[in-house]
Parts: structure tokens; sequence; C-alpha cells
């Protein structure tokens, strides 16, 4: 064993999960290890196009038909434009099978999607980790609210959050800094919403966005949002939170930290004779080389499907169908947010209003169905944004200096424009899989991953009923020209998938404890997408956040204890 790769901890994944968990652990004093497969990317240093204006990109902003012909998965991605698709993985250069269509979008750097992601923050509530046992679906979660509220806060607090306190027992409130606002449409249907019905709140959408100067925000370099809304090419305040920004420059500056990039991990070694893991094996991502690096305790947050790969690939005589997975569990159960409702319409009100600026978020509809008892022949639910604009109209009909008079004198719309998308909570189902492909491997020699995921019944009739209930709410509050959308769009593109190694009480029935530890190995946790049971129907981060940071905790305490 070389001395030189010998870890207190090692973390797998440098984002937003992984990124906690080193910080954690170097905190405390741990020399830890952080892997990572993809480019460093440095915070202010590493992005090169935060401070372009639209005319200095080549296309305008916009991604040029020959990269989008070569990356279809990747270019579904709302955020894959010319300012930020560098930060995207290559479709052709990370290939894996798609048994039902399945869109997976990859960010593969230090950062990992943290970088681009959309920073909606929302607790879960003590409805979401009881509803797997209250409606009979998955297996039981072993924590409940009270058990990760207080990490909620000490998240809440690193990352800065701007929010309201609404008071609702659905989606708690946190530790918030000063909200953004909302609109005067906005508002308007959330007083509509107030008139007409008890349970169905319009509020603030919480997001992960400074908007007030603290001392935590001062040491950590980051300064106010901005309100810029280009977010997915990096912030040159760090207004918003990532892992760049915050995570790695805090865990670095412990001098606890070493950082190794560029690093496939292959698996996890488990020695036969110790009964633990002992550390990992890595993959140059340029020479294939192999090393080994060994630790006490390995933390693996490499993002729910390469997660679930590493561990399906990391087979020893002990567990030959993958590390831990004694129950054949490993892979199955994975679950997603349905995206695909979208309901459109206009307000011919407030006509003496318009809205100035960006604002990084919009209005959010907590979900109403299901809560309290089963009211519908499906099971659970779905939440969903909720915006107003007005629009400018402008004629580019013209050429020449006719063009430019009519760009200098544009109209604004007489109508506002409002619109709604679901966030519907799917089931975990055993059929909702992946796998390890018995003949395709990727170019480091490792199984490509068969993902087989799709939509189902319950589904179906969530969807309408967003579309049915929206309507209703649409028409009550005066809205008109109202359309629905089915948009199509295929499991994964939602970015939240979750599951395949989660957590429970049995070890006959779940991969980890209620400290996400793997029942039959010990000394790996996994807190990223993978460990979870069911997927409620909030944006998932601060739960992968604040369950890691609880982990990291756990971890220490037992090291210091001699436990692992």
């Amino acid at each position: 064993m070389i001395k030189e790769n010998q870890f207190d901890t090692i973390v797998i994944g440098a984002g937003m999960s992984g990124g906690w968990a080193a910080k954690e652990f170097c905190e405390q004093g741990f020399n830890t290890l952080l892997l990572d497969r993809g480019r460093n990317v440095e915070h202010l240093k590493d992005y090169p196009t935060t401070n372009m204006q639209p005319w200095e990109f080549k296309h305008r902003g916009d991604v040029p038909a020959k990269i989008r012909e070569e990356n279809p998965i990747a270019h579904s991605c709302y955020a894959f434009r010319e300012d930020a698709m560098h930060f995207f993985v290559k479709d052709a250069e990370h290939p894996y099978v798609q048994s039902k269509p399945f869109q997976w979008i990859r960010g593969y750097q230090v950062g990992g999607k943290s970088i681009m992601w959309a920073r909606q923050v929302q607790r879960w509530s003590n409805l979401d980790f009881e509803g797997p046992a209250r409606d009979g679906f998955a297996v039981d979660w072993p924590i409940r609210y009270n058990d990760l509220d207080p990490w909620y806060t000490y998240v809440e607090k690193f990352v800065g959050v701007s929010g309201n306190k609404d008071g609702l027992d659905i989606l708690p409130d946190g530790d918030f800094l000063r909200p953004f606002g909302t609109n005067c449409v906005e508002d308007y249907f959330s007083d509509q919403m107030k008139k007409h019905y008890i349970d169905r709140h319009v509020i603030y959408g919480r997001c992960a966005h400074l908007t007030e100067s603290k001392p935590i925000y001062i040491e950590q370099g980051r300064g106010l949002c901005a309100s810029r809304n280009i977010c997915q090419r990096g912030c040159p305040f760090g207004g918003y939170f990532n892992a760049n920004s915050t995570l790695i420059p805090w865990a670095m500056k412990t001098g606890n930290l070493t950082l190794k990039t560029d690093s496939v991990v292959h698996s996890i070694i488990y020695d036969e004779e110790q009964k633990k893991a002992i550390g990992v094996r890595v993959i140059d991502a340029h020479t294939k080389t192999v090393s080994e690096y060994f630790a006490k305790v390995i933390f693996l947050n490499a993002s729910t499907l390469n997660t679930n790969l590493i561990l399906m690939n990391s087979i020893s005589d002990r567990f030959p169908n993958g590390l831990g997975n004694d129950n054949g569990l490993l892979g199955k159960y994975i679950a997603f947010h349905n995206y695909r409702g979208v309901i459109t319409a206009t307000h011919e009100g407030h006509k003496d209003k318009r809205v100035d600026g960006h604002k990084p978020t919009s209005a959010y509809v907590p979900r109403f169905r299901n809560v309290y008892r089963q009211e519908t022949d499906f099971l659970r639910g779905y939440a969903a944004g909720f915006g107003a604009s007005k629009p400018m109209e402008y004629d580019t009909m013209a050429m020449g200096e006719d063009l430019h008079n009519n760009l200098l004198n544009a109209k604004e719309s007489d109508v506002w424009n409002v619109n709604s998308h679901m966030m519907g909570e799917t089931l975990p189902k055993e059929s909702n899989q992946v796998s390890l492909d018995e003949n395709l491997v990727d170019p480091w020699g490792i199984p490509q991953l068969k993902i087989d995921v799709d939509y189902d019944d319950n589904d179906e009739k969530m969807l309408q009923d967003f579309f049915d209930e929206f309507s209703e709410m649409y028409t009550k509050a005066g809205f008109t020209n109202i359309k629905t959308n089915d948009n199509g769009r295929v499991p994964g593109n939602d970015i939240h998938e979750m599951g395949g190694v989660r957590m429970g009480h049995d070890p006959k029935t779940s991969l980890l404890n209620k400290w996400n530890q793997m029942h039959h190995c010990s000394n790996v946790f996994v807190t990223d997408g993978a460990c979870m049971t069911s997927t409620s129907t909030q944006n998932p981060s601060l739960t992968y956040m604040a369950l890691t940071a609880r982990a990291a905790h756990h971890a220490i305490e037992e090291m210091k204890k001699g436990n692992i």
C-alpha cells in the first residue's frame, strides 16, 4: 500500500452532495481524498462565458445544428445553450443503453451539475417521509422530518436560501434570507386561490440565491445575487450556490483536502478478511492507467445512476452481484419527477403594470392533492411552478433600417402571459431499474449502464388531474385562452432521477440504514440521489445536502469511537 494513497476518508464525486461530505470531513481534521471523473472547474477562473454579452457569442446563444444533431440527449436540457454547453457531457463520449427512452443529463467536472442547476430548494415535510408507509408503496423511510430538520437549517445557513415564512405543514419553513418577491399577476393569482380554495397556496419559490450579506457569505467570498438570470454560466459574484464557489474552496482551505480530477472510479475494493471496504479502484480518464486509493470510510456521491453503476461493478467473492447487494435490489426502484404537464393562458387585467428586470425564481404551488387523505384514483400528487410575464412584441419581418427602427420601437403586449408546469411524484417500482450491460463497455472498459425506466398508469392519471385542476384554477382566476400541453418529456429530462440504493429499516428490503450506511458494508455511505426511498414533489437537492451533512457527522462520530 503506497503511503501517498492512504487517506482517512474518500469521497467519490465532487458535486453538490460530494462537496458537502468533503467539507464536513475536512473541517473535522480528516485527511480526505475527493475524486471526480471530470476536469477541474475553479470558481471564477473557469467560467469562460460568465461576462460575455449576447452579441459576443458566435451563434447569439443558439447551439449550432451539427452540435444539436450530435448531442440529442444533452440538447434536450433547457440549459444546453451556447453559453453553457461546455459544462455538459457530450453524448458520444459517454454512451449508455436505453431499454426505454431515457435522457440522462450529466455534467462531468468538479462541481458537477451544481454549476447548471435550477437552484430551487424546498424542504420535505413529515407528510413526505411518512408517504410510502401510509400509501403502501416503496418501503418505509427510516427517518422522519424531525431527524432532518436541524440539518436542513445547518445547510440553509451555509448555502443561503431566499424565501418567505409561509407557515405550511406541507412545505416547512426554513432559515431564509429576504425574498426577491413575486410580481403583481403572481400575487393576483395567489389572492384568487385563497378566495376560492383553502388548500391551494401560491407562494414565492425558495431559491439558493444570496439576497443579504452575512459574515458567513463574506468569509466564503460570495456577493449578492444580481438577478442576471444566466446562472448556468457560473456566477462571477457567487450569488447562487454551487460546489465550486463554496464547498470545494472551504474544504481546500483546511489543508486536509486532496482533489484528484480526471479520475474515473471503476469500483470499490472490498476486503474479505476485514469484512469492509478498504478503498477504490480508479482509472485515469486520459492515460487509462489504474490506481488504488485507501481509506477508513468511503462516501459515494457520483450522482444517482453512476453511484448505482459503481456499486454494481464492485464485485467480490462476498458480493458477486455488487457491493452490499445481498437482497438483489441494487439498481431497482428508480423513480423521478414527471414534468410533462404545461398549462398556459392570458390575463387581461393589470394593463397598467409591467415587469422590469429579472429574478432567479418565480411563484410556486405546493402539492395539494392526496395530502391528508386519498381523494383521487392515483397515488401521491404534484407541485407546480407558476409565472407571469408581459412580453414585448417585436416586428422582425423588415430588413435594414426598417428592422432597426422596429426593434427600437417594440410594443408592449396588451395582455399578460401566465404558465404553470407540473412536477409530479412518480412511484418507485421494481421494474424501473438500471443494470450493467453484458456486452457493451465504455471507453474505460467499464460496463455501460442499461436504463429501463418508464411512466405508468399512475403518472398518466396524475397528468390529466393536473390539467383538470389547473384549468379550473385558471378559470376561477379569470384567465382566458387556457391551453394544456403534454410536452412528452421522457424520464431523465427532469434531472431528478433517484433511487436504486434506497434507505430503509430492513436489510431484506433496502440497501442503506437510517444513517445512509450500507447494511452489509458499514463503512460505505451513499448520500446522493441514489439513497432516496421515494421522491416527493419537491426539488431534491436540499434534501441530498442535509442527508449528506447528517451522515458525515455520524461517520465522524463512529470513526472517533473506533466503530468503523
